[in-house]
């Protein structure tokens, strides 16, 4: 059956959010102007114009991993609630300020860096989210509208904020932000989420900082999602670094021409929200990617092979579809993957490349630029893009069926002990295995053990006993006894007791269990 791409609007909660992230969206994008705009009218260097950007993007990019991780160890609705508060009191300052006309370049910086950190905290929570808004079968549908959400925003927003500072000031484009806050607050606020399960208490922030670290890390389909969003960014964030100087060499167009291709982009996303869907039914999402990313690679380069405005408008048509359908099949990807204890954390990840991606892009694809022309900065990129994809789409193709990561409790649980920080556990598991079976056994166990490093395992191995050829030894070891209680109580899920399940159907009796905990020295008296 297919999924409507407008589906997940009929959903009340996901419907109330996402308006109001449209909203703040455009006011995000409004305020960008009106702060680049304020720091010339104080007179600000060249330098403080740039840091402009750098104030709206650093904090993002280094608080964004442990934001994920507080997203996963406090209640997700608070941390954003937590986030767009900062965000709203950063806006305000900035009206105010401006408003009173006692804003300095360094009070300038300083709440658009405070605004970057709210919106950290708020990024890995919002995405982990989405599957508590939506059916898993309507996410990649989610995925699209929160796309064209914000292509849409970055279309309407500098226009807006240009048009409010001329009939008002900067302060204008703050005050619009502002306001475009308080609907998000109240959208959250009213939002009757469900509590977490969390049978053994929160996590401490650094263990949940390493925790998502470590299940990226033993997540190889999950890594794939992240390693084909890096490609595709660092190719393809040359269009957003230069548009502007495309709009004002080559084409010669003035700010409203300018605006008129940013229009094109967002038009061209809400377009791709309506086809994407029809072509998921038709093709795989390997393919689907192949070809938007083709597309995209040849109607960026007609935007510096060509003059002709109209053409230019039809290419940037283009590449609002191919953008939005190529990154929210990454995200859509990203978000079956991943079970509800970790998604915010790993999502941090996929925040952090998308972003980065595109600051490198922009650096890269500017000095070439600067040191060749426009076509080769726009035309080089796109050739390896396209490339780069092809061999992607065969030794890195995204998974098309649905993992079921639902929670599953597997096995039975450890013994009790007083001490739950004691620690390192080693974890032992005796299988007995016939010959005929040995080498499918120790394929399914590789499975089995990456499971055990994605839930906490900081060392797995599997050993064959000389003495007992039919016997094989598991081994793991977990920083404590809690992150073993956590293995067996919040971590599991259903795909992961599958693969256990089928380790153990290849073994012709049952497996011996043991838990062992370091043995320190005694302290010397």
């Amino acid at each position: 059956m297919t999924v409507s791409a407008w589906a997940p609007l009929r959903r009340s909660a996901f419907r109330a959010l996402w308006f109001a992230q449209f909203a703040s969206n455009i006011g995000t994008w409004a305020q960008t102007v009106g702060a680049q705009w304020l720091m010339g009218d104080l007179g600000g260097s060249a330098l403080q114009v740039a840091l402009v950007q750098t104030a709206t993007t650093l904090p993002v990019f280094l608080l964004v991993v442990p934001s994920g991780a507080l997203g996963d160890i406090l209640d997700r609705r608070h941390v954003l609630i937590s986030g767009q508060a900062l965000m709203l009191a950063g806006a305000a300052g900035l009206m105010l300020l401006a408003g009173t006309d006692r804003a300095t370049p360094s009070s300038l910086l300083g709440l658009l860096a405070l605004m970057a950190i709210g919106q950290a905290l708020s990024m890995p929570s919002f995405q982990a989210i989405q599957p508590e808004l939506v059916s898993r079968e309507e996410i990649p549908q989610a995925a699209l509208l929160n796309g064209v959400n914000m292509n849409v925003g970055r279309a309407i927003g500098p226009a807006l904020g240009g048009l409010l500072i001329a009939l008002a000031g900067p302060e204008a484009t703050f005050a619009f932000n502002t306001v475009s806050f308080l609907g998000v607050l109240i959208v959250l606020a009213r939002w009757k989420r469900p509590s977490d399960h969390r049978p053994l208490g929160t996590e401490h922030i650094t263990t949940a900082v390493r925790t998502g670290a470590r299940y990226v890390a033993s997540s190889p389909m999950f890594r794939r999602v992240l390693v084909r969003l890096l490609v595709f960014i660092v190719f393809g964030s040359g269009l957003w670094a230069l548009l502007p100087a495309i709009a004002r060499g080559p084409l010669q167009l003035d700010a409203s021409g300018y605006g008129v291709l940013l229009g094109s982009v967002g038009t061209g996303a809400i377009c791709g929200a309506f086809v994407v869907p029809k072509l998921l039914q038709r093709m795989s999402k390997n393919r689907l990617v192949l070809f938007a990313t083709w597309l995209y690679a040849a109607a960026t380069s007609v935007a510096v092979l060509t003059e002709n405005f109209a053409l230019v408008i039809v290419a940037m048509l283009l590449t609002g579809a191919c953008w939005i359908a190529t990154l929210s099949t990454f995200n859509a990807t990203a978000q079956v993957l991943l079970p509800s204890w970790t998604r915010a954390r790993a999502l941090a990840y996929y925040q952090l490349i998308l972003m980065g991606g595109q600051a490198l892009g922009a650096v890269v694809w500017g000095a070439i630029a600067d040191a060749y022309d426009l076509r080769v900065a726009m035309i080089v990129p796109a050739v390896a893009m396209a490339v780069l994809v092809l061999a992607a789409t065969k030794w890195l193709p995204l998974l098309d069926r649905l993992l079921d990561v639902s929670p599953a409790t597997y096995w039975d649980a450890p013994p009790e002990i007083g001490d739950t920080d004691a620690g390192p556990v080693l974890v032992t598991v005796e299988w007995p295995v016939a010959k005929e079976n040995e080498d499918e056994f120790i394929d399914a166990m590789q499975k089995v053990g990456r499971a055990r490093r994605r839930t906490g395992a900081t060392m797995w191995g599997l050993f064959r006993d000389t003495e007992r050829p039919e016997t094989f030894l598991e081994t793991f070891t977990v920083a404590t006894w809690q992150e073993h209680l956590r293995q067996h109580i919040e971590r599991g899920t259903v795909v992961d007791q599958e693969n256990q399940e089928a380790a153990r159907a290849l073994a012709k009796g049952d497996a011996l269990v043991r838990h062992l905990l370091f043995a320190e020295p005694a302290k010397p008296e």
